[in-house]
């Protein structure tokens, strides 16, 4: 089984505000996404390949919508807060946080939990409050995922490792694991590997020697765990990474790096296909 991921992060934001969409006005721009892939992705087989495309909050409405009967397509959020509403408890007083129960009632599959930018987000606010602990972050994610699990829907676990913790990767890893999935009963969770020092403009991809390396590793720490490649499944890479037998898949945001940057639905077809072959 593979899993291709889509990560539509902020990119609904017109190129006009600073943003990437040049694909909709924004209002339609969830609905544009799935009506200009689902078909395409109908080629693949629903027991070999699971098709997942996580979107801001915003959008998850139009997107879901827009889902036809025989769709291949999975619809997930971009986050899950820490706690729920409960029948006789919290009946939704979450105000600016999307709790579980939200999330499954409009309908989504899935969630990403532990993105880098969560992290960074999360550091963030521990920071200001004069704490540095990143061991609370994998607390506070590990109470996502339950309540994620807890609804029935399946997690996208992001772990990764920053420029300054490559040489103590194993030890960083190696708790984002244990701590995030505490308790977790992984058969519904896969794993996001983000090599954070390789990610952005400038700085030298992660090559096949040490993605593998990395996905061996988490499979010997989570035995049965699929591991997808979070670092940004792209037309550059999706030919070498294929070639991973650790690699259960990918994650892909922008499809565009350069003149127009941004995400592009042909872009994104054509990126499938070559990592699958097809």
């Amino acid at each position: 089984m593979k899993y291709i991921y889509l990560n539509l992060k902020r990119f609904d934001i017109p190129a006009s505000m600073g943003g990437v969409n040049r694909l909709s006005p924004i209002s339609r721009w969830g609905r544009y996404i799935v009506e200009n892939t689902q078909e395409k992705l109908k080629c693949y087989k629903e027991k070999e390949v699971e098709f997942v495309q996580f979107y801001p909050e915003a959008h998850l409405i139009p997107a879901i919508d827009a889902l036809d009967e025989k769709s291949h397509v999975k619809i997930g959020c971009q986050g899950i807060y820490r706690e729920d509403a409960a029948i006789g408890g919290n009946f939704g007083a979450f105000t600016t946080n999307c709790p579980a129960a939200s999330a499954k009632a409009l309908g989504c599959d899935y969630a990403i939990i532990g993105h880098c930018e969560e992290r960074n987000d999360k550091a963030g606010v521990l920071r200001e409050a004069g704490v540095t602990d990143n061991e609370a972050i994998n607390r506070i994610l590990n109470r996502e995922i339950k309540q994620a699990l807890a609804r029935n829907m399946k997690v996208l676990y992001c772990i990764g490792e920053k420029s300054e913790e490559q040489g103590d990767w194993k030890n960083v890893l190696r708790m984002q694991l244990q701590i995030g999935l505490e308790g977790v009963d992984t058969a519904n969770i896969v794993v996001g590997y983000e090599p954070i020092w390789s990610i952005g403009p400038g700085k030298a991809p992660a090559d096949k020697e040490y993605i593998t390396k990395i996905a061996q590793f988490i499979k010997q720490e989570k035995q049965g765990i699929k591991v997808v490649y979070g670092g940004g499944l792209k037309s550059e890479n999706a030919a070498m990474l294929s070639e991973i037998k650790e690699i259960d898949g990918g994650l892909i945001a922008l499809t565009r790096f350069s003149g127009d940057i941004g995400f592009y639905p042909d872009e994104y077809i054509k990126i499938i296909e070559t990592y699958l072959g097809k």
